[in-house]
C-alpha cells in the first residue's frame, strides 16, 4: 500500500523501510512473499502495500485529497483573481460536458461494432446451417470466436494487463483514495475499448457494461491531467486540475457516464456513482454528474435516430440495451407476491454462491499464472510465456463457449411455430425469438434462440412478453446452468469483461423458469418473471439496491414494476449479506486494494491510535541539511514527513506540519540552498510558484534519481517552511482507533498525525496512514483480538 507513512512498521537494522523490499514495479512482473500461500483458502493478499493489477504484483499509494495549506498555497490563493475563479468553475463544467460527449461516443462505437461483428458472424453461421453444412457452420462460428478472443487476449496481455476484468473494483478503489499502477492509463483505455468489443463479439458470456464504467473513468482521468508539456497543452486554465481532489470528481462523473452509456440509464448512472463507486459525495458533484449523464443520453439518442435509417449496418434500431416489457399487464395478487418473495430468496442464495465461485476461480487463475512465473525467472522469457499463456487460456474458454453455444441446441427438440406469432418464425435474420437451427420449415429451436444470439438479444428473448410457451422448462434450466458456469470461468481471463450481462442472463433464465412453474397460480407474465429474476440475481451478486432499481426501470420502461423490483432487490440483498460480501468488494480484497469502509471494525474500539503506531519516526527540522533529506528520501519509501521547529526558531520543540516527498523533490531540484541554518522563505516564495508543486500526470513526477546534488552541496541547508502543510489533521494518542479510522475515511486523508496527550514529550508520536487501519495490519499486531463477524 502506501509507502508514505513516515513510521517504519517493521524497520530493518539498516534503517530502510521494509515496504520497499516488498514492492515490485509492475513492469517487472513478479509475486510478493505474502501472496504465495499454497492453498486456495489461504491465498489472500495479506499486505496492503501491494495490489494485484492485471495478474502482476504492483506497489500502490494513497491519493492526496487533502488541501496542503502551506505558504505557497496561501500566496497563490490570495493572488487569485475573480476571473480565474470563474475560469475554474467554467472548466469544471466544460470537462463534465467532454466526459459525457466522449463516453457517449465510445458507447455508440462499442454497440455498433459489436452488433456488426457479431451479426456478420451469426449471419454466415445461419446461412451455412440453412444449407445443412453443419460442420462448416461450426468451424466458421468457432473460428471467428477464437480469432476474436485471441485478439482481445493479445491486447490485454501485451499492451495493458490492467484492462482485464470489469474495472469497477479498480475505479471504486481509486475513488476511495487508492492509486495503483496504470489502472487509468491511456493504454488501458485503448485496450478497454477495443478489447471489450472483441471479447463481447467473440461470444463470451461477458458484458461491456463494467468496462464502460472503467472507460468513462479513464476518459475523465485523461482530461483531468492538467495539461501536457509534451503536447504543448499548457494553458493556465488546465493547471487548476493538477490535484487529486478535482481528478476524483471528474472520475466520479466518468464512472456515472459509463453506466449511462452502457444501459442508456442517465439517472441510474448518477445513483450508481453515489451508491457504489464514490466514497465522498457533495451536492455540487451531484449536479455535475447529472449534467454529464444527461449529455450521454443526448448523444445516444442522436446516434440511435441516425442509425434507425439503416446507416449503421446491422446495428439497426437496437443494439443498446432496452428491454421493453411495458406491453405486459402488471397486476398481481398475493400468490404473485409469494412468487416474488421466492425469487428474491433464490436470487440471494444464487448470488452469494456466484460470488463464492468467482472468488475461487480468480484464485485458481492466479495460481496458474504464478506457476508460469516460477517455471523460469528470466524477465524476457517470462513476459513472453506469461502473455502467451493468458492468450491460450482465453482461446480455451472461447472454444468451450463456442462448443456449448453450438452443441447444446442439438439436444433441444424442434418446436412448432406459434400460429399467432407477430414475427417471422423461424427467423433467418441475425437475431430473433425463433431460430430454426437444424429444424425444418415451420419449426424452431428454442435453445438456439438463446445461445446463437448476442447476449443483449438473448436477454430480449427471455424478457419478451406474451410468449409464455416459447421456451421449454428444460431449455431454461440448461441455459441457466450453462450461463451460470460459463460466466464464472470467463471472468478473470485476460479480456475486458463485465459481470452485469452474465448475471442478468442467468437471472432472467431462472426467473422465466420460475414463471413457467408458477404459471398455473400466477397472473404475471413470464417476461416479467424474467425481469424480476434478473433483479434478484443482481441484488444477490452486487448488493446494490437503489441504483439497480432505477437502472432496471430505465431499461424496461415500465414504472408499474417499481414495487416488485424494490421488493425483490431488498430480499435478495438481505439474504445474500448473510453469506458473503458483494462481488466487487470481494474482488477488491482479493486484489489487495486497501479499501477503507465508511464504518470502523468493532474490534478497533478496543485499541487506541497509539497502539498501531510504531517507530522509528523520521522527522525533519524546519531548516534541514540537504544530506539528511536526501538520505531519508533514498532509504525510505515514505511520502510524508513531520517537520519540527526547534530553538532558535521556536521557544520549545513544536510540530510545524507535514511536508510531502513530491514537494521535497521539487525544492531539492531547484537547489535553493544556503550555507547557514537560516530562514529563506521570502526568496523561495519569489522563486517558486504553487504550480511548480502541483501533482504531475500519471508517472511524470520527479524521482530521487532525477536529482543532481553535488558533494559540496550536501552540507548546505534548505528552508522547509514555505512548502510545509502547517495545518495537518492531528489526533491525540488516546483516541480510539475506530474513531480515528472514521475521521481518516470521512476527511479523505493520506496522513494523520498522532500527538501526545501530555506535555514535556516530543510534539508528535507518529503518523497514521491507510495501511495502519487495514484489518490485516491491526490483527497482525494484535492476533489475540477476535474480530466480530
Amino acid at each position: 500500500m502506501d509507502t508514505e507513512n513516515s513510521v517504519n512498521h517493521e524497520p530493518d537494522m539498516d534503517g530502510r523501510d521494509i515496504e520497499n523490499d516488498q514492492l515490485m514495479d509492475c513492469k517487472e512482473t513478479g509475486t510478493a512473499e505474502s501472496y504465495t500461500q499454497p492453498l486456495l483458502s489461504k491465498r489472500v493478499n495479506t499486505t496492503s502495500q501491494i495490489a494485484i493489477v492485471g495478474a502482476n504484483v504492483c506497489p500502490i499509494e494513497s491519493l492526496d485529497y487533502e488541501i496542503v495549506e502551506n505558504e505557497l498555497f496561501k500566496q497563490d490563493w490570495r493572488s487569485r483573481k475573480k476571473v480565474q475563479i470563474f475560469q475554474y468553475v467554467i472548466l469544471k463544467w466544460a470537462f463534465a460536458l467532454c466526459i459525457g460527449l466522449f463516453t457517449g461516443l465510445v458507447g455508440i462505437f462499442n454497440n455498433i461494432a459489436v452488433e456488426n461483428i457479431s451479426g456478420f458472424k451469426l449471419l454466415v453461421t445461419t446461412d451455412l446451417m440453412t444449407d445443412k453444412k453443419y460442420f462448416k457452420a461450426f468451424a466458421v462460428y468457432a473460428g471467428c470466436n477464437v480469432g476474436l478472443a485471441a485478439a482481445a487476449g493479445a491486447l490485454c496481455a501485451y499492451i495493458a494487463p490492467a484492462a482485464a476484468g470489469s474495472g469497477i473494483p479498480e475505479v471504486k478503489a481509486y475513488l476511495n483514495g487508492v492509486d495503483a499502477y496504470s489502472i487509468l492509463a491511456p493504454g488501458t483505455l485503448f485496450v478497454k475499448i477495443f478489447g471489450s468489443v472483441l471479447g463481447v463479439s467473440a461470444g463470451f458470456v461477458v458484458g461491456k457494461e463494467g468496462p464502460m464504467v472503467h472507460t468513462g473513468a479513464c476518459i475523465a482521468s485523461l482530461l483531468g491531467q492538467g495539461g501536457s508539456r509534451k503536447y504543448h497543452l499548457t494553458w493556465r486554465w488546465l493547471r487548476y486540475f493538477k490535484n487529486d481532489r478535482d481528478r476524483r470528481d471528474l472520475i466520479t462523473c466518468g464512472a456515472a457516464a459509463g453506466v449511462a452509456a452502457a444501459f442508456r440509464a442517465p439517472v441510474g448512472g448518477v445513483l450508481f456513482a453515489l451508491e457504489e463507486a464514490a466514497s465522498w459525495w457533495r451536492s455540487a458533484l451531484l449536479w455535475r454528474t447529472f449534467f454529464t449523464t444527461a449529455v450521454v443520453a443526448i448523444v445516444l439518442r442522436a446516434f440511435m435516430q441516425l442509425c434507425s435509417s439503416g446507416s449503421c449496418g446491422l446495428f439497426g434500431e437496437g443494439g443498446l440495451i432496452m428491454y421493453d416489457v411495458s406491453a405486459a399487464t402488471v397486476t398481481y395478487s398475493s400468490s404473485d407476491i409469494l412468487a416474488v418473495l421466492l425469487l428474491g430468496i433464490i436470487g440471494g442464495i444464487f448470488g452469494s454462491f456466484y460470488n463464492y465461485l468467482v472468488d475461487k476461480v480468480l484464485r485458481v487463475y492466479s495460481i496458474i499464472n504464478e506457476y508460469v512465473f516460477l517455471f523460469d525467472h528470466s524477465y524476457y522469457i517470462f513476459t513472453w510465456r506469461g502473455a502467451a499463456f493468458k492468450i491460450l487460456l482465453v482461446v480455451t474458454i472461447a472454444l468451450l463457449t463456442s462448443c456449448c453455444s453450438y452443441g447444446l441446441p442439438w439436444f433441444a427438440q424442434c418446436i412448432p411455430c406459434p400460429a399467432d406469432s407477430s414475427v417471422s418464425c423461424p427467423n433467418t435474420d441475425v437475431s430473433g425469438n425463433y431460430k430454426s437451427f437444424q429444424c425444418p420449415s415451420g419449426y424452431y429451436n428454442d435453445l438456439a434462440s438463446l445461445f446463437l444470439n448476442t447476449n443483449d438479444d438473448a436477454i430480449r428473448n427471455l424478457m419478451s412478453t406474451s410468449t409464455s410457451k416459447e421456451f421449454h422448462i428444460s431449455t431454461l434450466f440448461i441455459f441457466f446452468t450453462a450461463v451460470f458456469c460459463l460466466g464464472i470461468i470467463t471472468y478473470g481471463i485476460a479480456i475486458p469483461s463485465g459481470l452485469f450481462i452474465p448475471v442478468i442472463l442467468a437471472g432472467a433464465g431462472y426467473g422465466r423458469l420460475v414463471g413457467r412453474l408458477f404459471e398455473s397460480i400466477s397472473k404475471l407474465d413470464t417476461g416479467l418473471f424474467a425481469l424480476l429474476g434478473a433483479a434478484s440475481f443482481l441484488g444477490g451478486t452486487m448488493r446494490m439496491t437503489v441504483s439497480l432499481c432505477v437502472i432496471l426501470l430505465e431499461l424496461t420502461n415500465d414504472l408499474l414494476l417499481l414495487p416488485l423490483v424494490m421488493l425483490v432487490l431488498l430480499i435478495s440483498k438481505s439474504v445474500a449479506d448473510n453469506f458473503n460480501k458483494g462481488v466487487y468488494d470481494q474482488i477488491m480484497k482479493l486484489k489487495g486494494f486497501p479499501y477503507m469502509e465508511a464504518h470502523a471494525e468493532p474490534y478497533m474500539r478496543q485499541l487506541v491510535a497509539l497502539d498501531v503506531v510504531s517507530g522509528p519516526l523520521i522527522t525533519f527540522s524546519g531548516v534541514e541539511k540537504v544530506e539528511t533529506i536526501l538520505h531519508a528520501l533514498r532509504t525510505t519509501g515514505h511520502n510524508g514527513f513531520p517537520v519540527i521547529d526547534n530553538p532558535p526558531f521556536s521557544d520549545a520543540p513544536e510540530l510545524c506540519g507535514v511536508v510531502l516527498r513530491s514537494h521535497l523533490l521539487v525544492l531539492l531540484k531547484g537547489k535553493f540552498f544556503s550555507k547557514d541554518k537560516i530562514l529563506g522563505g521570502e526568496e523561495i516564495l519569489q522563486r517558486f510558484a504553487a504550480f511548480d508543486f502541483a501533482k504531475a500526470g500519471s508517472g511524470k513526477g520527479i524521482k530521487v534519481d532525477d536529482l543532481d546534488i553535488e558533494e559540496e552541496e550536501m552540507d548546505l541547508y534548505i528552508d522547509l517552511h514555505p512548502i510545509t502543510n502547517t495545518s495537518p489533521y492531528t489526533v491525540v494518542e488516546t483516541m480510539s482507533l475506530a474513531k480515528a479510522a472514521i475521521l481518516f475515511r470521512q476527511l479523505g486523508l493520506r496522513h494523520m498525525c498522532v500527538v501526545p496527550k501530555s506535555q514535556g514529550r516530543p510534539p508528535i508520536v507518529g503518523i497514521l496512514t491507510r495501511h495502519d487501519f487495514m484489518p490485516e495490519h491491526v490483527l497482525g499486531l494484535y492476533p489475540h483480538i477476535k474480530p466480530h463477524k
